[in-house]
């Protein structure tokens, strides 16, 4: 069975999706609902018959993220919970990394990827033998891989990390130097916050590589009182115009603590719409730069996921059993 095509908006539906349309009015417009009301009731009347749940990453569309989603939050989040649910299936509204952590953590789960050409550059920018050879050069320095990598790669590392607490991670080795990878721009950024020395790869991503300093100048003219927040993925001359640097829930919580009248999130276009739901009192300027992997994710995607049990994502064991010491190891940690 295929969801593909368009489903009828009745009124039966429409009137169980309104609570969902009351909390999305201001940033899905009325006429728009009607294409996703049926398919946000289809998605959400079947998980309960699958026993399934959604996680949905904080970069994905607002009908994704506030109308179907059973877990939201950046990758530690959504690693950290996909191991605790009771849940028989898991299906990772995000990129194909994510799926494959979640199957790391919850081997006896179904985990399906509504699409899995959903990939990511930083993950494509480095390889398990990359790694291999970087030991050879700095033989006995630790490898610190950022969770936004394949399993292949972090069976090949000593521990995982995120944006959010790499730092920590770094100095808990109690070494003198470490190898950060893939992200250039975040191992910069570690090693601007500590005194461990940081050995980086030239990867990036994509959505984060695209802002500039200046960009963000031309916005600070523009409103003088205009609050940035910025993700440690950019490069080093935007994190300098930043007045705040976290991962993508440092983000979400520092927005929610010091309520600015205006902020400029500084990372993928949806998580403003998702997180300006939740604040309505805060001014959201928009730098609208969309990552296309994560927007290959769409309702319908999941619901034919859902329906037909497909793309199921499996991880060698061999590779497996490696990359999930690597995971557990930054979990125990956090």
């Amino acid at each position: 069975m295929s969801s593909t095509a368009e489903l009828e908006h009745t009124p039966e539906i429409a009137l169980a999706t309104k609570p969902v349309y009351e909390l999305l009015k201001s940033v899905i417009p009325e006429f728009e609902w009607p294409i996703h009301a049926p398919y946000v009731e289809a998605i959400n009347r079947l998980k309960a018959e699958r026993n399934a749940v959604i996680l949905a990453h904080n970069y994905m569309t607002p009908e994704i993220f506030h109308g179907v989603a059973d877990i939201v939050g950046d990758s530690l989040a959504l690693a950290r919970k996909a191991s605790e649910t009771d849940a028989d299936v898991i299906v990772l509204a995000g990129v194909h990394f994510m799926a494959e952590t979640a199957k790391l953590l919850s081997p006896e789960k179904t985990v399906l990827m509504p699409d899995m050409k959903a990939g990511c550059s930083l993950a494509s920018s480095i390889t398990a033998k990359d790694i291999q050879l970087l030991r050879e050069k700095y033989p006995g320095v630790p490898v610190v891989t950022y969770v936004n990598t394949s399993a292949e790669v972090k069976a090949e590392s000593d521990i995982c990390c995120t944006s959010g607490n790499a730092v920590k991670i770094v100095e808990s080795l109690g070494v003198d130097r470490v190898i950060c990878l893939p992200d250039q721009y975040l191992a910069r950024y570690i090693g601007s916050q500590t005194d461990v020395e940081v050995i980086y790869w030239e990867g990036s991503c994509e959505v984060h590589e695209r802002f500039t300093g200046k960009e963000l100048r031309d916005y600070r003219t523009q409103f003088k009182d205009i609050v940035i927040v910025a993700h440690p993925e950019c490069p080093e001359d935007v994190l300098n115009e930043a007045d705040f640097v976290g991962s993508t829930a440092h983000m979400i919580n520092y927005v929610g603590d010091a309520q600015p009248g205006r902020v400029l999130l500084v990372t993928e276009c949806s998580m403003s719409d998702n997180v300006a739901i939740e604040h309505p009192n805060v001014e959201f300027i928009r730098p609208c730069n969309l990552c296309p992997h994560m927007k290959l994710i769409t309702l319908p995607k999941i619901l034919d996921s859902l329906t037909n049990m497909s793309p199921k994502i499996e991880v060698d064991s061999s590779v497996a059993e490696r990359a999930r010491v690597a995971v557990e190891r930054m979990l125990a940690f956090s």
